[in-house]
């Protein structure tokens, strides 16, 4: 497909449920260069009237559960019983480049190549949550393109859930058999966000282990909603060699979706996450115009070496920041 130059092209493109289209405006929203920020901002203004029909799903787990193995298998079921599935997966950055390391694609090869699914690794650049700066962008771009199931796949547990929470409909925890030691390295405030925790890799002589650690894991969530009238987080055994798992793993899914909808939580769960949107930006900003000036870096290298020698006290250290960052901002008459 040859290069998209005009909003008019992308629209046309995504609309038209063209992968290649896809991908060059994932790749466009993504840019940091200038000339194509305002090409990006105009696209989504096009194509926001088609998006949000999808449900949102986030996967996380700690290390070795095995989300993009789950994610290849359950992604290619649903492809095949006729959903059209996207995976945003996010892989830590080159320190050096800037780009992803793992290429998640390799990862899930068996998915990246149905007709029914697009598959999009994006380097995390840094961003706390392991999820690119540009993710939720990419989320609406997959509506527009007719796809109706979204997975954002995280880097793992410790990588700031909270944020990813914000984006999706549905969190699935991944955990491994053993929960005693597990539990030991899963915060709490980690189980609590989850709605659906999945004991992954339980095959074979695992199996029995997976259905134990199910038990310890139900043992716990009953603990922590004991006095909760909201949705109590499921937990189920998962394993990619075995259909029926990943049938229950759907219908677990669709569950908390009619749950949502009854209680009319869906769409004020989705207005929390144009909020949260919002404000992620409102940071990304103000990060921005301090850390993206060179004098204002050099401000801050300064007055901690002061401050470090005794010179100056914490608050004037602030003061004479924030004095500099007005400065450095203020609109030229």
């Amino acid at each position: 497909m040859t290069k998209l130059k005009t909003v008019s092209q992308y629209k046309e493109g995504l609309l038209g449920k063209n992968r290649a289209a896809l991908a060059q405006a994932i790749t466009l929203i993504e840019s940091q260069a200038a000339k194509h920020k305002h090409l990006a901002q105009q696209l989504m203004k096009e194509i926001y009237s088609h998006t949000g029909k999808s449900i949102r799903i986030g996967f996380t787990g700690v290390p070795g559960a095995g989300k993009s193995t789950l994610i290849n298998a359950f992604g290619t079921y649903l492809c095949d019983q006729g959903y059209r599935v996207a995976v945003l997966a996010i892989d830590p950055s080159s320190t050096v480049s800037g780009g992803s390391i793992l290429g998640d694609k390799t990862r899930m090869e068996q998915l990246a190549k149905h007709p029914r699914a697009f598959v999009r690794p994006s380097p995390s650049q840094g961003t706390l949550g392991g999820v690119h700066r540009k993710t939720r962008e990419a989320v609406l771009l997959c509506e527009a393109a007719g796809y109706d199931v979204i997975f954002i796949e995280t880097m793992g547990v410790g990588q700031g859930e909270g944020i990813v929470k914000q984006m999706v409909d549905v969190f699935v925890l991944l955990v491994l058999t053993g929960a005693g030691d597990e539990l030991q390295g899963i915060k709490k405030g980690i189980l609590e966000l989850a709605d659906l925790i999945c004991v992954n890799k339980a095959d074979g002589d695992n199996r029995k282990k997976a259905v134990l650690t199910k038990k310890e894991y139900e043992s716990v969530i009953s603990f922590l909603y004991a006095h909760s009238s909201s949705w109590q987080p499921r937990v189920l055994t998962t394993s990619v060699y075995e259909t029926g798992d990943l049938i229950s793993l759907w219908n677990h899914i669709l569950d908390y979706k009619s749950w949502l909808i009854q209680n009319e939580r869906f769409e004020q769960k989705r207005g929390l996450q144009l909020s949260s949107w919002l404000q992620s930006r409102i940071a990304d900003y103000l990060y921005e115009s301090f850390y993206g000036k060179q004098e204002l870096r050099d401000t801050l290298k300064d007055v901690e070496q002061r401050m470090q020698k005794g010179d100056i006290t914490m608050e004037e250290a602030f003061e004479t920041i924030i004095h500099q960052y007005k400065q450095v901002n203020q609109p030229i008459k």
